[in-house]
């Protein structure tokens, strides 16, 4: 039973993404809205849906390790795991706004989160502050939604609506329902498999439950790379980094009430530090010819692996986690960084010559 509410949860996932995408790219043709923008408000909002629900139930439950947990595994997740595997399927083009604006303010959010969490837990005065954040975004991309030409609907080669928004609308709204009740059951599912082979619970959290929150992210960006739509697959990613953020821990922490969200300090220590240097590594990468390639997501696919592999060790308080930890500060990660900077200046050396 276990098996077959996986692989349902999995079956459900995958068509709400496909409803989800149609609804959305049908919506952004029909009212004149660039494709980005919708990636980076509606979808990649809605697909955050797990994570906010995740996140204010541990609050309320008093699981606030796992609320906290959950934002950070899902940030690292959606940029190492999500835009890699994207990239693999197809490379990504990106558009310059993303480079210019999305993947500053992720970098920009995601150290400011840390810095709040600085003092072991982010209070209600945080968690106001990263709301009103999300807020101003918000406000910009209204703004620069406004300012934006209209799709041109006279293309032949896009799909022409003949249906009123409503009921794009609608197909969105019916594409979330499916993916936070795909995601439910694949989680469920997983975490009883995990359990029964005796991976700890330590893990189970922060691997399957924030990879699983963020399971509509996979399916969405999946689905919009393999069909074309690759503006709405990079800003879903990004779109959703900023609003969990912003939203999930910033309302998170409001909830939580006087004594705020409380920060273990192995997150402190590790896994904000990478949350925050996944979020630098996206600028050399998007830089260099606004084009995700597909070694470059396998790059980013290979450091997921690797990051849960030391999750793996370190919960297990394995012998060989020293010598693992050695050998990725010491080599890989140093060899990866010289190689994105040389990429990266020979881009700037090639656009500089150009003019």
């Amino acid at each position: 039973m276990t098996l077959i509410q996986f692989l349902a949860g999995l079956a459900v996932l995958i068509l709400g993404a496909e409803v989800l995408v149609r609804g959305a790219s049908r919506l952004s043709l029909s009212l004149g809205v660039p494709p980005l923008v919708v990636g980076l408000t509606v979808v990649a909002f809605g697909t955050s849906a797990p994570e906010l629900a995740v996140t204010l139930g541990g609050v309320v439950t008093g699981k606030t390790d796992l609320a906290m947990g959950n934002v950070v595994g899902s940030n690292i997740f959606n940029v190492l795991f999500i835009l890699g595997l994207s990239a693999l399927i197809a490379p990504l083009v990106v558009d310059r706004q993303l480079v210019r604006q999305e993947v500053p303010i992720v970098i920009a959010l995601s150290a400011l989160t840390m810095v709040l969490a600085l003092d072991t837990r982010l209070s209600m005065p945080d968690g106001a502050v990263l709301v009103a954040s999300l807020a101003a975004y918000s406000l910009l991309l209204y703004r620069q939604g406004k300012r934006a030409p209209a799709v041109e609907m006279a293309d032949p080669l896009l799909p022409v609506p003949r249906r009123g928004p409503i009921w794009d609308l609608a197909a969105i709204i019916a594409g979330l329902a499916l993916l936070v009740l795909g995601s439910r059951w694949l989680v469920a599912a997983a975490t009883d498999i995990a359990l029964g082979l005796g991976i700890s619970e330590t893990v189970v959290g922060l691997t399957i439950v924030a990879a699983g929150t963020s399971l509509p992210e996979v399916a969405t960006s999946v689905v919009a790379a393999a069909r074309g739509e690759r503006e709405i697959a990079v800003g879903n990613v990004l779109g959703s980094s900023i609003f969990n953020l912003g939203a999930v821990l910033g309302f998170g922490a409001l909830f939580a009430g006087g004594n705020g969200l409380p920060v273990a300090p192995s997150l402190l220590a590790f896994d904000l530090p990478v949350m925050v240097a996944v979020a630098v590594a996206c600028l050399p990468v998007l830089f260099t010819g606004h084009l995700i390639a597909r070694w470059e997501g396998a790059l980013f696919f290979g450091y997921y692996l690797a990051y849960t592999a030391w999750l793996v060790l370190y919960s297990q308080h394995h012998d060989a986690l020293d010598e693992y930890g050695l050998v990725m500060r010491m080599v890989v990660i140093p060899l990866t960084v010289a190689t994105l900077a040389a990429v990266a200046w020979r881009e700037w050396r090639a656009r500089r010559r150009a003019g």
